[in-house]
């Protein structure tokens, strides 16, 4: 008896890192390819000089979007619209990339924070696939984080207030940090199965964390 129950715990265990490893390597290529198809897109932004939509239609497209990839999360469908998802935010971040460039070191900035989101993304979640922690505990702490610096972002637009626009700049740097850290420990222990959705979280941290990236440093550039 003691022999079956602990084959069936082995036996369980074994199935439970193959699903493990299938949502680790689905959600990393899937990855990839987004941020490829994402980067295409802010090119061709870049290269056909599009103005940006505007704040509004940013949040309309990514929401509506956001929430068609999470309602087809289990479907091809669902693969369908993280691409549109995906290449509309390459498409607003184009314009972006394209003010940056044109201010005095404007390439070296943007190449700067291409690097260093490169690398705190590729240590961050090194980090969580090799040490195997479990960050569950800083979910509360990074949803209520996120909210309080969207609405602090939306404030400092509105009302034109560029020191608070660099705080939660700042703000979002370490957030975005935290959620890469998150999201890789909820793949690894089985807290996200959905590797759509796993995906689509990472990609919103590492678009987060370079967007963040490239208003500091394009404020640190602009006042030496």
């Amino acid at each position: 008896m003691k022999n079956n129950v602990v084959t069936m715990r082995t036996s369980s265990s074994q199935t439970t890192a193959i699903a493990t490893n299938k949502v680790i390597r689905n959600t990393y290529t899937l990855l990839s390819m987004t941020l490829l198809f994402s980067a295409m897109s802010a090119g061709v932004s870049i290269a056909l000089n599009l103005s940006h939509p505007g704040i509004i239609l940013t949040l309309v497209g990514y929401f509506g979007l956001l929430f068609l990839v999470s309602k087809f999360r289990d479907s091809a469908l669902g693969l369908a619209f993280v691409f549109a998802l995906t290449g509309f935010m390459g498409y607003t971040l184009g314009p972006i990339i394209s003010n940056y460039l044109a201010l005095p070191n404007g390439g070296q900035i943007v190449m700067t924070a291409m690097g260093a989101t490169g690398v705190l993304f590729l240590g961050l979640s090194g980090y969580a696939l090799t040490s195997q922690k479990d960050f569950s505990f800083m979910g509360s702490f990074l949803a209520v984080g996120i909210i309080v610096a969207f609405l602090a972002g939306l404030g400092a637009i509105f009302f034109e207030m560029p020191a608070l626009s660099l705080a939660v700049s700042a703000m979002f740097v370490l957030l975005m940090a935290g959620l890469i850290l998150y999201e890789t420990s909820n793949i690894i222990n089985g807290g996200e199965t959905n590797y759509i959705m796993a995906t689509v979280t990472l990609y919103v941290a590492i678009f987060n964390l370079f967007t963040s990236l490239l208003h500091l440093l394009g404020f640190m550039n602009s006042s030496e």
